[in-house]
């Protein structure tokens, strides 16, 4: 099994028809700019990436604040903010495509509402969950959570992006998409791997 001897991911690279509106709303809408970068790109995408990119606050007055900040930044909304079993937390599409699920575990605020991002998570949505989850434990990612070819979660402390994995069809499902896409992911992977690319296409560099 690999071990924790690699950063991880430091930031991720959104790939986008304007690059400069796309920062723009990763900056002001998110507050996200020091670990979300965006680049120019004119590939061929159509539908869902194939991945989602999840904010994880301490409480639902967070998730609020950044929801309303996304859709004023020009996000459309996909699914509505609200309580669930498990916490708090809905989906939005920001105006290049890229999907965004917001969340948070608490079903009541506790603190100042300050719209901290508390963890980031970058959910790859791949065709198999454990062919893909070897595949980064031979690269060296240790594995922090795993429930079978449900869902993994890779540990790497210090890390500004957590990786995790599950089914395509589950991280559109969870985003409030549909699973239906094609073309470019429109995001590249920037850490401590090297240059790869993964079973599903995902590149890092």
């Amino acid at each position: 099994m690999g071990t924790s001897t690699v950063t991880g991911i430091d930031s991720v690279i959104i790939e986008s028809d304007d690059a400069a509106s796309t920062q723009r709303f990763v900056d002001e809408a998110l507050g996200l700019g020091d670990i979300v970068k965006v680049r120019a790109s004119d590939e061929p995408t159509a539908g869902f990436r194939g991945f989602s990119l999840s904010l994880v606050f301490e409480q639902p007055a967070d998730v609020d604040r950044v929801a309303a900040a996304a859709l004023a930044g020009g996000a459309t909304q996909v699914k509505p903010v609200a309580k669930s079993f498990w916490g708090y937390g809905g989906s939005v599409r920001a105006p290049d495509g890229t999907v965004w699920t917001l969340a948070s575990s608490s079903k009541k605020n506790t603190a100042e509402v300050t719209g901290r991002v508390a963890q980031v998570v970058l959910l790859l949505g791949v065709s198999d969950v454990r062919v893909t989850k070897a595949f980064y434990d031979g690269a060296g990612l240790a594995i922090g959570r795993s429930f079978g070819s449900k869902y993994v979660e890779f540990d790497t402390p210090g890390a500004a992006v957590t990786l995790a994995l599950q089914s395509r069809r589950a991280v559109a499902k969870n985003a409030g998409v549909d699973a239906d896409g094609t073309g470019s992911h429109r995001l590249r992977i920037s850490g401590g791997l090297g240059r790869l690319t993964d079973p599903d296409g995902f590149t890092w560099e």
